[in-house]
């Protein structure tokens, strides 16, 4: 049993990733998702039966008038993130609740050989169903976990600015009920970052397993830069324009080898700060060389950043990165800052993850970075070609699911020894699992 309460192949960031996950997993075994209501038709309409290929929760009665909340609270769409999860961990209860009366003689009769909690991805949100299933002697996988990731020093006012007020209470989600419980009842949990990874603590690394977050549908980034770098050097940057995304360091990163001619900024994003940025260039006396042209729609990403050669995305903080396995999956060079997801993605070999520091700190590594890249950029192709290397032996949905596999194998006894696959993922890796498709469970996951 897959649960995905966040799962739709129409949306993007975690239902995207609920569902890519999903159903890359279900290519390779027998498996049943279960997920909440608002899903249903994008299920349906992708292609799936109800009932035979998936259960839709009915949670909207709880999950609804929090969500309205939360947005109330949270001064707004894509803000208060951390309101967001807490007001997300008290409507899972209940949809874990109804899952629970759902599928519970099922359960207990053996029907399904494990659970996997895919989303919510959030560690702060627990489940009380880990216990519940062990006590029926089901295996109880979570993950991958991702989040709390703390905001750097110096940038208070970026956290306000996104009303970040109860992350200075972050702490407090460990009292919720199921915390303790979900991590000591759980067979094993899949740790999609190294923070997580540190926060989750020593006593329970036995039955962690380190796989990233983010992947790519090879199908939506089909496209390789397979040309000279652009004169002068196109710096691509993706994202809402809101200030801990960094776009404004980046500016200033790039201003001299704007105003050289060396390179132009092509920011694609819309928010809050787009008239800050458009004044901030004005002020650098770099307008000529910026491009703001507002959002792109996600089928068309690949075809605008093609135009480019360098990804740089300074944002300090990011659970994931899903937007850099994509820049890296066409070819980009990457630049980002060593923290959180994306430092994990990039390697020495694919790219540069910048260290962490004060903002003037980040704005002189960036620069440094980006003046390295315009001496020479015979590099970029070389550099490029390997970051999309990266993506595809590591980063796709399926060689998620690959290793996803392996992760069942243990907990059901079928390997002998918990799956290491680094942390993070390094650039040589001989391990056949990732570059095959894995054999399916000799214990079948049976669907309802």
């Amino acid at each position: 049993m897959l649960i995905a309460e966040a799962a739709n192949p129409q949306w993007v960031s975690v239902p995207l990733e609920g569902w890519s996950h999903s159903v890359a997993i279900r290519r390779i075994t027998e498996a049943h998702i279960v997920t909440q209501i608002r899903n249903r038709d994008a299920f349906v309409q992708a292609g799936l039966i109800e009932d035979d290929d998936f259960t839709a929760i009915d949670s909207q009665a709880v999950a609804k008038p929090l969500g309205n909340l939360a947005y109330k609270l949270n001064g707004g769409k894509g803000k208060g993130w951390t309101t967001v999860m807490a007001f997300n961990a008290l409507s899972y209860y209940y949809f874990e609740r109804k899952l629970w009366r759902h599928f519970a003689k099922d359960l207990q009769a053996g029907k399904y050989d494990v659970v996997h909690r895919i989303t919510p991805l959030s560690p702060t949100v627990p489940s009380l169903l880990a216990k519940k299933l062990a006590k029926i002697g089901v295996p109880f996988v979570a993950g991958p976990l991702n989040g709390g990731l703390p905001w750097p020093k110096g940038f208070d006012g970026a956290r306000r600015k996104e009303n970040e007020w109860l992350s200075y209470v972050r702490n407090a989600y460990k009292m919720l009920p199921g915390y303790k419980s979900m991590r000591r009842h759980a067979t094993a949990l899949i740790i999609g970052s190294r923070a997580t990874y540190e926060q989750m603590g020593s006593k329970f690394h036995d039955r962690s397993i380190y796989i990233p977050e983010n992947a790519i549908d090879p199908a939506r980034f089909n496209v390789s830069i397979d040309r000279e770098p652009n004169e002068p050097l196109r710096l691509a940057f993706v994202g809402r324009l809101v200030p801990y995304k960094g776009a404004d360091m980046l500016l200033h990163a790039a201003a001299p080898l704007i105003r050289q001619g060396k390179v132009v900024v092509d920011l694609i994003g819309d928010g809050p700060m787009k008239q800050e940025l458009i004044a901030l260039a004005k002020k650098l006396k770099i307008s000529d060389g910026v491009i703001m042209d507002g959002w792109v729609e996600h089928t068309k990403l690949q075809d605008r950043l093609l135009l480019s050669d360098v990804f740089a995305f300074p944002s300090i903080r990011e659970f994931g990165g899903a937007v850099v396995l994509e820049a890296m999956a066409i070819g980009l060079v990457p630049v980002v800052l060593d923290y959180g997801g994306p430092g994990e993605l990039v390697s020495p070999q694919t790219g540069y993850a910048i260290a962490m520091g004060q903002r003037e700190e980040i704005i002189s590594r960036v620069s440094k970075a980006l003046q390295e890249l315009t001496d020479d950029p015979t590099q970029l192709r070389e550099m490029g070609n390997k970051a999309r290397q990266r993506v595809l032996r590591h980063f796709t949905w399926d060689a998620k699911a690959a290793m996803v596999m392996e992760v069942y194998k243990w907990v059901l006894g079928q390997r002998e020894t918990k799956p290491d696959f680094g942390m993070p993922l390094p650039d040589v890796f001989d391990d056949p699992i990732i570059s095959r498709k894995s054999e399916p469970l000799t214990v079948a996951i049976t669907r309802v």
